[in-house]
């Protein structure tokens, strides 16, 4: 039953929902969990569940001292199955339709400031003249970009050769869902592309390579694992402990405190609400006061 199940569920998400691989693989994990848990309370029919054997498993994962966001996502993710569930005659009725989803707490990202910014790709640049390896010239023009563009590592990763638009200085991005934008880039982004494409890329080209933009010294597209590698590599040069997304914490905030609106680097992130950017807005207090400086009479 268990396979059987798992399997229409996961084809559910990936050609009814369009979820990312990266999704997909975290709902079917929960799922999994939750038919463990069943199968230790002596459940072997569906008929037999009940909301508190869903409350039950919530129970035992935070007493293992889950995260709350993990929690909340584990809670969001069983919702999902029970509807699907209930809505294929896998369960008679929607049983996870009443758990209540928990406010998450908003978590200040870790940024770094401009100058530390630029710190770190003034080392990776001076690295990369001094020993103008394949490698150095890839990580110099990978966390140019990452920073450059604020686009998350699975769309780095997902770049192809025909993604950079030179006319325009913009990169074609496959978001998640599958969903299609187009994001600014700057100069020293696109010069440190270059520079990679012209005395890099080659050495790293195989059979296997196809149109990835970055490869990995293999020859294949380059994975996340490598570029997170990468990118903590290059912030010991501010003593600093970030991955990727925290690049990308750091383009939007120095978006917002440059002055651009809201609205535009929502877009340029690719997030599907606004309140999704909005939490920058309090990464940048002096932002905040400024504004609030310009525009108040009593200011």
């Amino acid at each position: 039953m268990s396979a059987a199940l798992i399997t229409q569920y996961e084809e559910h998400l990936a050609l009814v929902r369009n979820l990312s691989d990266n999704s997909i693989k975290g709902y079917v994990t929960d799922l999994e969990s939750f038919l463990k848990h069943m199968e230790r309370l002596g459940i072997v029919e569906f008929n037999q569940l009940e909301i508190e054997h869903i409350r039950s498993w919530l129970a035992n994962l935070q007493s293992t001292g889950v995260a709350r966001a993990t929690l909340t996502r584990r809670i969001v993710s069983i919702r999902a199955f029970t509807n699907w569930a209930a809505a294929n005659g896998w369960l008679t009725s929607d049983l996870g339709a009443n758990l209540a989803i928990p406010k998450p707490q908003r978590v200040l990202p870790e940024i770094l400031n401009v100058d530390e910014a630029a710190t770190v790709l003034k080392s990776l640049e001076v690295r990369s003249v001094e020993e103008p390896t394949a490698v150095n010239l890839r990580d110099l023009a990978l966390v140019e970009v990452l920073y450059g563009s604020g686009i998350r590592v699975s769309e780095l990763c997902g770049l192809n050769l025909i993604d950079v638009d030179r006319s325009r200085n913009t990169l074609n991005v496959i978001g998640k869902g599958d969903r299609q934008r187009v994001v600014p880039l700057g100069l020293p982004a696109l010069r440190a592309i270059d520079h990679y494409l012209k005395n890099g890329r080659g050495e790293f080209v195989k059979t296997s390579s196809a149109d990835a933009l970055f490869l990995g010294s293999r020859g294949k597209r380059i994975d996340q694992r490598t570029v997170r590698e990468v990118v903590y590599e290059a912030m010991k040069a501010v003593g600093a402990k970030m991955g990727p997304h925290g690049l990308r914490h750091s383009a939007a905030t120095h978006l917002l405190e440059g002055g651009a609106d809201l609205r535009t680097v929502q877009e340029i992130l690719g997030h599907a609400s606004l309140s999704t950017t909005q939490i920058y807005t309090h990464v940048s207090p002096e932002r905040l006061q400024s504004a609030y400086k310009q525009a108040h009479p009593r200011a």
